[in-house]
């Protein structure tokens, strides 16, 4: 995402200026305001907490989220696949 129109975001109150394709402009807006919500919930009420710190527990939160979700997916997919072959021995047994 280096290259494209520049687009400023806020994350935990501080301003980024990232450039992005304009296709791409809404994602990014709406995985910043994720994270920002990520960081905020994980500092909580301690305003004193460690902004890098905070950075790197919402990534691994999120990283482990993702890792999750591809699994889930991977799983779906091999359902999927055996219910096609499936199917598939059974139209090739009327023939």
């Amino acid at each position: 995402m280096s290259a494209g129109e520049p687009v400023s975001i806020r994350v935990l109150d501080r301003e980024y200026t990232i450039g992005v394709v304009p296709e791409e402009r809404d994602a990014l807006v709406e995985a910043a305001r994720q994270l920002d919500m990520r960081m905020r919930e994980i500092r909580g009420s301690n305003r004193m907490a460690a902004v890098d710190r905070v950075a790197v527990l919402a990534a691994l939160n999120l990283a482990h989220e993702l890792k999750q979700l591809q699994a889930e997916q991977h799983s779906r997919e091999r359902a999927l696949r055996q219910a096609l072959d499936a199917l598939e021995r059974r139209l090739d047994a009327i023939d």
